[in-house]
């Protein structure tokens, strides 16, 4: 297994993180609250191809393979984009997989159109406020409902489009069976977000790091006092080992490999999507603190990391929950 990017991860990654420097920065990310999608930003990605990326090049897509999906995850989440970009790549590559035939396939492939992928079935659904199609379980199979999206999201504090929508109401394709195609798109959400997570969390300690290199006390910046550089010390290894995570879960899902260990690929796609969360966590928490008060204020970018921090760890439900499903997972097969 060989996690280093390869030259194509390599020309995607400096790609998208030239076209996010370009089209969001922090006033980008607050203007679109409380709706959380700019479709500016959107328009430029679809003029980059990349909502078609993970797509098949036979239907029109860019053909990537995951590995390459969790490079632009990552760049995504470093960015705090105003997009639904995961949970797009997500549904594109479960239609394209159940139902190449699928009408509005080559519509999502261009960005006309947005998907989105609902982890918990039915109820709220990331992306869901401006998406035209959801995929997700329904009983026991795997569904791409289209029907038109509310354009508003529900309160949350993250500010993404989060927004409830049903798995019943609209024109219904079935893609699969819920255990076997639900299964795999759950497992390349979870990975894709654990990236967007990683992301979040390198953008988090860039952020603290320049603020305690440039905040003075006593004549000196703070960032000289050793109990500070003690607190950000043990972070980029946290920040690191989301990264390499997302990137194993990848390489499992995409070969259908187990790793050294004997987990599954579902398996470490579970690990890393709850070790991201709870490197992002700690990451965005010790950046507010670090802060002080100005970490919690709007015209700070601190807070914007720490909600999205903890908003998009919880879209699935309770990460206790799926502790408690991956341990189950790992005794049983011990």
């Amino acid at each position: 297994m060989d996690l280093d990017l390869s030259a194509d991860q390599e020309a995607t990654r400096d790609l998208l993180r030239r076209l996010f420097t370009k089209e969001v920065d922090a006033s980008v990310v607050r203007a679109a609250e409380p709706l959380g999608h700019t479709p500016a930003v959107w328009a430029a990605l679809a003029d980059a191809g990349i909502p078609g990326m993970g797509v098949p090049a036979d239907l029109g897509g860019g053909g990537a393979d995951l590995g390459m999906l969790v490079v632009a995850a990552f760049e995504a989440g470093r960015a705090m984009a105003p997009v639904p970009l995961v949970e797009h790549l997500v549904a594109t590559r479960a239609i394209a997989a159940g139902a190449p035939a699928f009408t509005r396939l080559p519509a999502l492939v261009s960005g006309e159109s947005v998907a989105a992928w609902a982890p918990s079935g039915s109820g709220l659904v990331p992306g869901g406020a401006v998406a035209e199609v959801v995929v997700g379980v329904d009983g026991d199979v795997l569904v791409a409902v289209e029907n038109l999206p509310p354009g508003a999201a529900v309160p949350n504090h993250a500010s993404g489009p989060l927004a409830q929508r049903s798995l019943a109401d609209g024109v219904r394709t079935v893609l699969g069976e819920a255990g076997a195609a639900g299964g795999r798109a759950a497992d390349e959400w979870r990975t894709l977000t654990a990236a967007a997570l990683a992301g979040l969390a390198a953008r988090a300690l860039d952020v603290a790091v320049a603020y305690v290199k440039e905040r003075q006390q006593f004549g000196v910046p703070i960032g000289a006092f050793q109990a500070l550089q003690h607190g950000l010390a043990d972070l980029p290894g946290m920040v690191d080992g989301a990264w390499l995570l997302a990137h194993e879960a990848a390489w499992a899902l995409d070969t259908g490999s187990r790793t050294v260990t004997g987990a599954s690929p579902g398996e470490v796609a579970a690990m890393a999507f709850l070790f991201a969360g709870e490197a992002a966590r700690a990451v965005t928490a010790r950046c507010v603190q670090y802060h002080g008060g100005y970490g919690v204020a709007e015209e700070y970018d601190a807070q914007l990391l720490y909600r999205r921090a903890r908003g998009w760890a919880l879209v699935a439900g309770d990460p206790g929950d799926g502790l408690d499903r991956l341990a189950a997972s790992l005794l049983a097969e011990g």
